[in-house]
């Protein structure tokens, strides 16, 4: 029995190794999604029963970090499947294998060229920056934060009169779910009931903005501490300056939307500055209601939501880099530029080929996916477009229409939330790509007009 196990395990090996790093990564995802799918069917971890395809529903949405939901999560699952639920947003917001290779690192100091290849490929790194240091930071930073957030979460719950053991389980759910931007919430409200509380709000605030700023940031700044001749990444100015003044624009346009102007006055600043930064975060809390917005600014929170924040890090989207690369890209078609720079700084043209990509493809996904669900479901086109750009950047905010999709509807949001938490480059080479072939010979060089 033993040894046939020790064949099995070698075998399974081999298979792993013949994949390439993207295959591997959509089938990791996948197996995560898998185990937590068949413990949440389980009735032991429910508290009433739900049907099949809402248990693969929320499985998915928790590994994607998306927080879409189809039923409630505090209703339907007991603490333990609560618990099963918060370990899926973990293992899905650190990434895939991240933890194991840490615990690798920890005793051997080493980590095979397998390992290395495959976390290359889910975290995108600037040169300066070595895989084993961004491993660590990813690591020590996801529990000093969490547990952070943990500690404020339980004096804010206190503060409003929880039960002490109440207090605790929550703290810690919530804290898990802000840090990763998963947005799962064991209120049924989401923080609707905290729009007042400023404590809660910058709780939030704070675990969202450190998670989707990602580990390339604080890897940067880490190595900066530690060695003064470190100079911080163009990557890392980049993010900064980019999701700074992306948050500045969308609250400013949230600060004069009529739901919040009319029903939050009070808070008016506080709240529009909250939902900007779910969107951008992509942590899918929500203080105010979303389907009252008007369409002008559901369009502004659909284009944060595309964006994202930073690669590397907890949110979805296509990414502040991205649409950087994207900008300088037009920018220098503009001005009859022959290289392509970025604040005097010349983008290399393999990072340019993979940002035009990323752009593209995510479009083309974020348009196939709206128009099947237009297809099979009554809903307005704006909350549609809202739900599939929610699902795609793995944002968790809806319009409410969620649990009324019918099945065609949240299969196809399902596999909208893999695909965004996989990243859709990723995806895209997991199905179609093979090992790295070599280029076809004697390819025909022809122009085209454009």
């Amino acid at each position: 029995m033993k040894l046939s196990f020790n064949q099995t395990a070698k075998k399974y090996a081999l298979v792993k190794k013949s994949w390439t790093p993207q295959q591997n990564l959509f089938y990791g995802f996948l197996t995560y999604i898998a185990l937590g799918f068949i413990l949440l069917c389980l009735p032991i971890f429910q508290k009433q029963s739900a049907s099949i395809l809402d248990h693969l529903f929320i499985a998915t949405s928790a590994v994607s970090t998306t927080g879409l939901v189809t039923v409630s999560i505090f209703d339907t699952y007991n603490i333990f499947g609560q618990f099963i639920i918060m370990v899926l947003v973990q293992l899905g917001g650190i990434g895939y294998l991240s933890f194991t290779t840490y615990m690798i690192l920890s005793t051997t100091r080493k980590i095979t060229l397998w390992h290395k290849k495959i976390l290359s490929t889910e975290f995108t790194l600037p040169n300066t920056i070595k895989i084993t240091d961004f491993l660590k930071s990813v690591v020590l930073f996801t529990l000093i934060m969490e547990s952070i957030g943990a500690i404020l979460f339980f004096i804010a719950f206190k503060a409003q009169g929880m039960p002490t053991f109440e207090a605790i389980w929550s703290s810690v759910f919530h804290s898990i779910s802000s840090f990763c931007t998963a947005g799962f919430s064991l209120f049924n409200n989401s923080f609707m009931d905290y729009v007042d509380n400023n404590f809660v709000n910058f709780i939030i605030s704070m675990l969202a903005i450190c998670g989707s700023l990602g580990f390339i940031v604080i890897t940067d700044f880490g190595l900066k501490i530690k060695n003064k001749s470190h100079k911080v990444s163009f990557t890392t100015k980049i993010i900064i300056y980019g999701f700074l003044m992306l948050l500045t624009f969308g609250t400013a346009f949230f600060y004069f939307e009529p739901s919040i102007v009319n029903y939050h006055s009070d808070s008016r600043f506080i709240a529009a500055f909250f939902q900007c930064m779910s969107a951008m975060t992509t942590v899918g809390f929500n203080t105010v209601d979303f389907g009252y917005f008007t369409q002008a600014m559901m369009l502004i929170c659909i284009f944060l939501m595309y964006i994202g924040a930073s690669p590397s890090g907890t949110a979805g989207g296509i990414k502040i880099t991205t649409l950087t690369a994207v900008f300088a890209v037009m920018k220098s078609r503009l001005t009859g530029s022959k290289t392509v720079t970025f604040l005097g700084r010349q983008i290399p043209f393999e990072r340019l080929y993979i940002a035009t990509s990323a752009f593209i493809f995510y479009t083309i996904i974020i348009l196939i996916g709206t128009f099947l669900i237009t297809l099979t479901n009554d809903f307005k086109f704006e909350e549609i477009l809202f739900e599939v750009s929610s699902a795609l950047g793995t944002v968790g905010l809806s319009t409410g229409i969620t649990g009324d999709l019918n099945t065609g509807g949240k299969l196809i949001i399902i596999a909208l939330m893999f695909i965004g938490r996989l990243g859709v480059l990723t995806f895209g080479l997991a199905i179609w790509s093979r090992q790295r072939q070599q280029e076809k010979p004697n390819v025909i060089k022809e122009d085209i007009a454009v």
